[in-house]
């Protein structure tokens, strides 16, 4: 697969469905080696985003925020690659830690071989893991409303 067929721009998600159809229709597109780095406040989607994408590429297992775990596997459910979610937020947090060294110990970049690999909080730190990147920044408005603004890497 490739990122080159990912559709850039902005789109309005009214409901936690959209948010989850979004992800559903990048995991349609993304293969393994493809890096999805996910941005935004607390509360913006990008768990639910990873739900969707997990049902497009097809793996099993529930998703659920990786927050105290740092990454999740889901193998393939069938024939596609698998995803590993991670989520860095908690990465960085003890004094003089080095975020980038803490996601180098994850071997992030052993699991691009035959993964998707979503890193939520990665923006900053986590481009450098693949060339083949799709950076997702998801904002939720007053009235409840999510604005994904999807570009390539």
């Amino acid at each position: 697969m490739s990122t080159a067929g990912i559709v850039e721009g902005e789109r309005e998600l009214p409901t936690v469905d959209d948010t989850e159809r979004l992800g559903e229709e990048l995991g349609g597109q993304l293969g393994a080696g493809d890096l999805l780095l996910l941005a935004g406040p607390l509360g913006a989607g990008k768990t639910a985003l990873v739900r969707g994408l997990a049902r497009g590429l097809g793996v099993a297992g529930a998703v659920t925020s990786p927050t105290f775990v740092i990454a999740r596997e889901h193998p393939s459910a069938g024939a596609g690659p698998a995803l590993v979610h991670v989520d860095a937020y908690r990465l960085g947090l003890a004094e003089g830690a080095d975020v980038a060294a803490e996601l180098d110990d994850l071997d992030l970049d052993t699991d691009l071989e035959h993964a998707v690999v979503a890193v939520e909080w990665g923006t900053g730190v986590a481009e450098r893991l693949s060339d083949r990147s799709v950076h997702v920044t998801l904002e939720r408005r007053p009235d409840d409303v999510r604005i994904a603004t999807i570009r390539r890497g």
